[in-house]
């Protein structure tokens, strides 16, 4: 009976992956905003996604001295 009900309890997670991840991400953004405050919860935001921006496109590119080429201005190559 306990293994039925972590096999539905998975299946249920896997066929519903948006829902799921959306939650927790929303739970874990009120729980930043009630422990550190509207703003840093904000910058934190920010943060991460240029940080899954730059991520994603290392893993597009492969080589990370590529990506810095295409993202930097041109006076910083020098």
């Amino acid at each position: 009976m306990d293994v039925n009900i972590w096999y539905q309890l998975r299946e249920i997670i896997s066929n519903n992956k948006g829902k799921v991840y959306g939650t927790i991400i929303g739970f874990l953004t009120a729980i930043f905003i009630l422990l550190i405050g509207f703003w840093k919860t904000f910058l934190m935001l920010i943060l991460t996604s240029i940080g899954y921006y730059i991520g994603s496109r290392w893993d597009q590119e492969g080589d990370f001295k590529k990506l810095l080429d295409r993202l930097l201005p041109p006076q910083f190559k020098e």
